[in-house]
């Protein structure tokens, strides 16, 4: 995730800096964006203005020590508390973040939580959708909109089988389904799911007839069963 908020700032022309265990992963990461790897925790905690914070949780401790000095650190920790990330970085401005795959192309959501200046404030809206919540809330905003990339995909591939298996060409398909999404993101922005879904709706019509199927397979359900296997993964 650390590396699609990178692609994301270097698109706004952000300078950015890479440290990684695997030295050779922030060399590429750093040649393909067009930034700089440097040869330690402690040299980018000297020269960057926030870091990103995107080690195990296990290795909280070992990389507060390596980044002694740093100015501001962003917390991208999976199952990590606020608190334990500040405990570790007392008189450090500390925030948490938890962004979704679409950072990387400036169209993210962005749950947040803490201490944020301004300025590191506008870099974040420049990912996308930025949401301030409790920290207690973030596992649940993580289940839905940090998983839910994926089930927007697994729902997009379906569909271009059903296409295929109806006739169509597979990249045909693929590409109407695609725009169609994007479109109907597009429109999600501006009415409410339940008042598009209605809007498509025409009484007898086929997409009536499509979504009783789509019940009678218990699609909700499955939905609703989702983000609860990903709740009970996060919270162990």
């Amino acid at each position: 995730m650390a590396a699609a908020m990178a692609r994301g700032w270097a698109g706004n022309g952000d300078r950015l800096l890479f440290s990684d265990v695997d030295a050779v992963k922030a060399r590429q990461l750093a040649g393909e964006l067009g930034g700089e790897a440097v040869d330690s925790n402690a040299e980018l905690a000297e020269r960057a203005d926030v870091v990103v914070l995107a080690v195990k949780p296990g290795a909280l401790e070992q990389a507060a020590g390596e980044l002694s000095g740093v100015g501001a650190v962003v917390s991208i920790l999976g199952a990590t508390p606020l608190e334990t990330v500040e405990a570790s970085f007392r008189g450090v401005e500390v925030g948490r973040i938890m962004p979704n795959l679409a950072v990387e192309v400036g169209g993210g959501v962005l749950c947040i939580s803490g201490r944020f200046g301004a300025e590191l404030r506008g870099r974040l809206d420049a990912l996308g959708y930025v949401v301030e919540l409790p920290d207690s809330q973030f596992d649940v905003a993580t289940a839905l909109m940090g998983c839910s990339p994926a089930y927007f995909a697994l729902l997009a591939e379906a569909l271009v089988e059903a296409g295929v298996s109806a006739g169509l060409d597979e990249g045909l398909a693929e590409k109407l389904v695609v725009e169609a999404a994007a479109g109907s993101g597009a429109l999600l922005r501006i009415r409410r799911p339940a008042d598009l879904r209605v809007s498509v709706t025409s009484p007898g019509g086929s997409t009536e007839a499509g979504l009783d199927a789509l019940e009678r397979e218990g699609a909700r359900e499955a939905f609703g069963a989702a983000v609860r296997a990903s709740l009970e993964r996060m919270r162990g």
